[in-house]
């Protein structure tokens, strides 16, 4: 359940982004990208630790951030569709970076007062 919020939450920071403080620009969504890898990852592997989740969310993160400097044409006409846009995105940001960490600090803060992340 937490995991379907999270993508409601991230597309909505996408559709109408004036929901936010435009100060933050578009790093909420970043950042509810990222902690949507970790629900992902705990959906799928609920007993690991969540050290380990968080690192893996955060290496898949920084992985797919990455792959924007390759700049192909094949994988641009991808980036090009709607859905292609918002998993692979298209320009590498370090900003990008800190907002996963961010995201995925959020998770694991979460997991750890709760227990519910991962349950």
């Amino acid at each position: 359940m937490a995991l379907l919020a999270v993508i409601a939450l991230g597309l909505a920071s996408r559709r109408f982004p004036g929901m936010l403080p435009e100060i933050l620009g578009k790093y909420p969504g970043d950042a509810l990208w990222a902690l949507m890898i970790f629900l992902g990852l705990a959906f799928v592997s609920p007993r690991s630790a969540t050290v380990r989740l968080g690192l893996m969310a955060f290496g898949i993160s920084c992985a797919v951030e990455a792959a924007q400097l390759y700049q192909a044409p094949w994988i641009n006409d991808i980036r090009q569709h709607p859905l292609g846009h918002l998993v692979l995105g298209t320009t590498f940001s370090w900003m990008d970076i800190v907002a996963y960490g961010i995201g995925i600090l959020v998770g694991m803060l979460l997991d750890h007062l709760t227990g519910l992340i991962k349950a």
